[in-house]
């Protein structure tokens, strides 16, 4: 079973769990993954620090692991 993306998910758990979402995270303007701090955060602080909705960003996110074969 696939870990659950959630808006508590620290990204660096999202991008361990699910690297194709890498690129999701930078067209919102978080163009620095490996830094410790964007690491660090959860998907909602990045969402509200970027000026994205953040549920609609988490749909996003599930629609782009469901293209791939995955779930969340």
């Amino acid at each position: 079973m696939a870990a659950k993306i959630e808006k508590t998910t620290i990204i660096g758990d999202v991008l361990d769990i699910a690297p194709e979402t890498a690129p999701l995270f930078m067209a919102i303007g978080m163009h620095c993954l490996g830094c410790p701090s964007s690491r660090g955060e959860t998907v909602e602080e990045a969402c509200m620090v970027h000026g994205v909705d953040a549920d609609a960003f988490l749909a996003h996110i599930r629609t782009r692991r469901i293209s791939t074969g995955l779930n969340t």
